[in-house]
């Protein structure tokens, strides 16, 4: 058989599979074609040598923001979307999950004018708010269990889920603020489209304590994002994990890292990690907001992982596999035969390197992951170093002439 594209001699890290060595992976017609040792290059359109390099499947990322150029759009908004392709293919993400930005009024909306459009794989979770997130996010009227669970289902290709978020942080309580309404609602709708709902919290004991949510509220395979944040009771006075975050795993609870502009804290993260818990699924909640820091990337977040105690495969698995399973499309993250071809190609980078959480504190680390390169669906679409480019003395003769007019040149192997 030939290929259009092979790497070879790389670490190949496809926990989905369970392998983990060095091994060429082959691409033919945007599918994954092989994954072997000493696999026939004759024919092949692009071979790219990745010694020293990881291969593993393209990274998921469930928590970001995405929907850029709002239908809605206006006064009230938390956060600015940021364009998906401009910013995660250059960090080994093929797929993002856009969380709960677009409420049931504007998913047709963002469906066209952004998710059809992307080349990154865009997927939503539904706002439990008809009209989306930010400030309709607080009256309770907007939250239309009928509404969210029916657009969910009409996208069901594309929406995976139902979200809650930023409902009701600081006021008292009152009856148009019920304490759980956003949770009840949003659980009500992911039962009714039987979805996931992941959930953005802020406790408030005795009315709306962080045990009960867990516990209680949400159903198993429910997701509970931004886990290490500050206002989280996470770690007992012993400087160990509070049992009840162990009962609620054990009854199916997942636990996303959702990084976030103000949602991580070593002091949560790394004393959770050091304890045996580690998230469920890493996922950085970027927006246009934290990109230039606390957040930066998917890599950087890892990055964190590792610098927290996290093994490299642990972080691999849960920036691949795990997030699959939490939106419940196992076909992704995973460089099984015939799958769509979403690789990343990603270096391990040794030295002195340092990572800031959201309280403005540092650790420090002697590794950090950077992205060479990026497939998706058999193209590549990010490329650090050129490694499948010639040498341009060896160029071809299409290379030479000189230009009488502009225009976009294609590469000589495809």
């Amino acid at each position: 058989m030939s290929y259009d594209l092979i790497f070879q001699g790389g670490r190949v890290i496809d926990p989905a599979n369970g392998v983990d060595g060095i091994a060429d992976v082959a691409i033919a017609d945007g599918k994954i074609a092989k994954v072997g040792t000493s696999l026939p290059a004759d024919g092949a359109l692009a071979v790219v040598d990745v010694s020293g390099l990881l291969v593993t499947p393209g990274l998921i990322d469930i928590h970001v923001h995405a929907y850029t150029g709002r239908l809605n759009d206006g006064p009230g908004l938390f956060v600015a979307s940021l364009n998906a392709d401009a910013h995660f293919l250059n960090s080994g993400v093929t797929t993002c999950v856009d969380t709960g930005t677009a409420g049931a009024n504007e998913m047709d909306h963002f469906r066209e004018s952004v998710i059809e459009k992307a080349t990154t794989r865009i997927l939503a979770y539904m706002n439990i708010s008809k009209p989306g997130m930010g400030a309709p996010e607080q009256t309770i009227s907007n939250f239309d269990v009928d509404a969210a669970a029916a657009a969910a289902v009409r996208h069901s290709d594309v929406v995976v889920g139902i979200k809650t978020a930023h409902y009701w942080t600081r006021e008292p309580f009152d009856d148009l603020h019920p304490p759980w309404e956003s949770v009840e609602k949003a659980v009500d709708a992911g039962r009714a489209c039987e979805m996931p709902v992941m959930v953005d919290f802020w406790p408030r004991p005795p009315d709306r304590p962080y045990p009960d949510l867990i516990l209680e509220k949400m159903r198993p395979g429910d997701i509970h994002t931004h886990v290490f944040a500050r206002q989280f009771p996470v770690i007992d006075e012993n400087e160990r994990v509070e049992p009840y975050m162990h009962e609620a795993r054990e009854r199916g609870t997942w636990f996303d890292l959702g990084h976030g502009a103000g949602s991580f804290w070593f002091r949560n993260g790394a004393r959770a990690i050091a304890d045996g818990f580690v998230p469920d699924s890493i996922s950085t909640d970027l927006h246009m907001g934290n990109i230039r820091g606390p957040v930066i990337s998917m890599l950087d977040t890892m990055s964190k992982c590792l610098a927290m105690g996290m093994s490299l495969t642990d972080v691999i698995y849960r920036s691949t596999v795990t997030p699959a399973q939490a939106i419940r499309r196992t076909d992704l993250g995973t460089l099984s035969e015939g799958a769509e071809a979403d690789v990343a190609v990603i270096e391990v980078e040794e030295g002195s390197f340092s990572f800031q959480d959201c309280g403005f504190t540092r650790m420090d680390s002697a590794e950090k992951l950077s992205c060479v390169m990026t497939v998706r669906k058999g193209k590549v679409e990010f490329e650090r170093d050129g490694h499948t480019v010639p040498k341009w003395e060896d160029a071809p003769e299409s290379y030479w002439p000189v230009a009488e007019a502009g225009g976009r040149v294609e590469r000589f192997w495809r």
